[in-house]
């Protein structure tokens, strides 16, 4: 089947350590979807644009009529690892497996509404909403899991960070060193989780989407949510003290600890913009560090 992948998806993998690894599966990207289109027996839909940053989403329509969405990600176990957290939570909140691909890198999942995220409303009912929902999603692994935890998924980070020598990259390195030693619970996290993970259902209003499941404390699933719409923040005279405001709330309202909130926060921030920055990102790496100053 023809079709051009998403400009996002191009950029993003573009931006990824392996570049030739990343355009070799782009090349050979209509190929595969083609293929798992006619071994499903599916019938294929349009590409969802702009899409994402890590996979391609195919609409389609299962033999039987019912629409689902089918999702190609690059080799390298995300797709195992998003499967088997989307399995734990069994649609609790979250999009829900409707079938196997008999492939490591595609899952095929119920149609939701790509064009309806949290983003769509205003934010204090987006932050809302979003908090109740990232909420539902915080439960124990499974037993044997295989997840990555956060400390783990952080370190390389920090080493980067680390190497900058930058005063704000500093604060945000032993700010995570500090909140490694002591977390306070070891549960299962979106581990991406923002407004525009959160999209319209049939089922449910609203159901997360493409995690990149971690084991960790609640804090740092909260970090990204954090700065969602950092930009409009910047704009703003009082976007200082309202990003504080906004830590403060959301800490509040989900019980979680207001300073580890603000730790992670602070590094996931810090490591965002360097890396926006060093990809050339320069408008969302400047709201994203000035973001990171603030807190």
């Amino acid at each position: 089947m023809g079709f051009e992948a998403p400009r996002r998806l191009v950029r993003a993998l573009s931006e990824s350590g392996d570049r030739r690894a990343w355009h070799t599966w782009l090349e050979g990207l209509p190929a595969l979807a083609g293929e798992t289109v006619a071994r499903l027996g599916l019938t294929a839909g349009r590409v969802v644009a702009p899409g994402g940053r890590g996979s391609l989403i195919l609409l389609v329509q299962l033999a039987d009529g019912t629409p689902a969405a089918l999702k190609l990600i690059p080799p390298g176990g995300r797709a195992a690892r998003e499967r088997a957290a989307l399995e734990h939570w069994d649609g609790r909140f979250a999009v829900r497996v409707i079938g196997d691909t008999g492939t490591e890198d595609a899952l095929l999942l119920e149609r939701l509404r790509p064009e309806v995220s949290l983003r769509s409303l205003p934010q204090a009912k987006a932050l809302l909403e979003a908090a109740a929902t990232v909420r539902r999603l915080w439960v124990e692994p499974p037993a044997g899991h295989g997840f990555t935890t956060v400390a783990e998924r952080t370190a390389r980070q920090a080493d980067a960070l680390r190497d900058l020598g930058e005063p704000l990259a500093t604060a945000a390195v032993d700010a995570r060193e500090r909140l490694v030693e002591d977390a306070p619970e070891a549960l299962l996290l979106h581990g991406s989780f923002r407004q525009g993970k959160v999209l319209g259902g049939d089922r449910a209003p609203w159901l997360a989407v493409g995690p990149r499941p971690v084991v960790g404390e609640r804090a740092y699933d909260l970090a990204r949510l954090v700065r969602d719409r950092a930009e409009d923040l910047v704009a703003a005279s009082s976007g200082a003290s309202a990003a504080r405001r906004r830590v403060n709330k959301l800490a509040d309202s989900l019980d979680v600890d207001p300073d580890r909130l603000r730790g992670w926060a602070l590094f996931r921030a810090v490591e965002s913009g360097t890396r926006a920055l060093a990809a050339g990102r320069v408008q969302e790496a400047e709201s994203t560090l000035e973001f990171a100053s603030w807190l």
